[in-house]
């Protein structure tokens, strides 16, 4: 088994539905790797920029039940009440980079768009993602 580091860079968010008319969004973003979780800082209003960059440990293979995906949800932060609000999520799948970077030391993604979704699938917006994946030595 191989195993290394999956680094994540958030760059920014776009089109994102606001829930709440009253007030401007504050949102936040969870990625979760596995049973691995990070937060990015809280940004404002339907276009946020975050600029931040998430490690996660990976091990290729990963078992049988191991998904290889991250999955990015968008949360508004609730200044107001104590309770934050669901905006939308993707999930990217990363077998294949994990993969190509345990033959060949690293690999990565682009920054690419990815369209975020609510429950029912409908368009809520896109994230722009950056992934990399390199071999522990």
């Amino acid at each position: 088994m191989a195993s290394g580091t999956l680094e994540i860079v958030l760059l920014n968010a776009r089109c994102l539905k606001n829930k709440n008319f009253l007030v401007k969004m504050n949102p936040y973003v969870s990625i979760q790797y596995g049973n691995q979780i990070r937060w990015s800082s809280v940004a404002k209003g339907r276009k946020p920029v975050w600029n931040e960059k998430f490690t996660f440990n990976a091990e290729y293979p990963g078992g049988e039940h191991h998904k290889y995906k991250l999955i990015i949800q968008i949360i508004d932060k609730n200044k107001l009440c104590c309770v934050d609000h669901f905006i939308a999520q993707t999930t990217i799948y990363v077998k294949d980079l994990v993969s190509m970077g345990v033959e060949t030391g690293k690999a990565h993604l682009r920054p690419t768009k990815y369209r975020v979704v609510l429950p029912n699938k409908s368009y809520a917006g896109e994230v722009s993602v950056a992934v990399a994946f390199n071999l522990d030595v």
